[in-house]
């Protein structure tokens, strides 16, 4: 079971002293619902940086995870995970996916997109509580047993390769 709602995404681009790089974004906000304005529309701009609107997103919320949703609640200060990935856009990155899932943030990271965080809205932290509530389920650790079939000898200082009825095996 799986439910989405739309939030709108706000993005600053910061100037960077770096001889690399002149700018970096980061995520500044996430809006509670999707404003009817156009993506990438300049809110505000200073000597050092601008903000933007960068676009309407949903976040997704799937039963499977409620507890990684549960994890990010306890906490005590929310957050959502934005994405963003640098690319022709008209200014130079684009808004890919927002997220409520601490490990799904850090899924995205590796990926190779720009991943910063936002506080989570007080709304959407009562829509997600509420989901967890009503579909998690505590799943108890279940230790697997290890193999009965012996030390591996890659891993045993002092055992011998092979035992009776392999190639030189088992008498020395």
């Amino acid at each position: 079971m799986s439910v989405s709602r739309e939030v709108g995404v706000i993005v600053r681009r910061t100037k960077v002293d770096n001889p690399w790089i002149d700018h970096v974004w980061a995520p500044a906000a996430v809006l509670e619902e999707a404003p009817k304005t156009a993506a990438w529309t300049m809110l505000s701009s200073t000597a050092s940086e601008q903000l933007f609107y960068a676009g309407a997103a949903f976040i997704d919320l799937y039963a499977s995870e409620t507890g990684n949703y549960r994890d990010n609640l306890i906490d005590g200060d929310p957050q959502i995970w934005v994405g963003l990935r640098e690319g022709d856009g008209g200014h130079g990155v684009e808004l890919v996916a927002v997220t409520a899932d601490p490990t799904e943030g850090e899924s995205l990271f590796e990926s190779g997109l720009i991943v910063g965080k936002a506080p989570m809205p007080p709304d959407v932290a009562a829509w997600v509580a509420a989901y967890v509530d009503e579909h998690h389920v505590e799943r108890v650790f279940q230790k697997r047993e290890r193999d009965k079939s012996g030390p591996d000898p890659r891993k045993t200082p002092g055992a011998k390769r092979g035992g009776a009825g392999s190639p030189g095996g088992g008498q020395s």
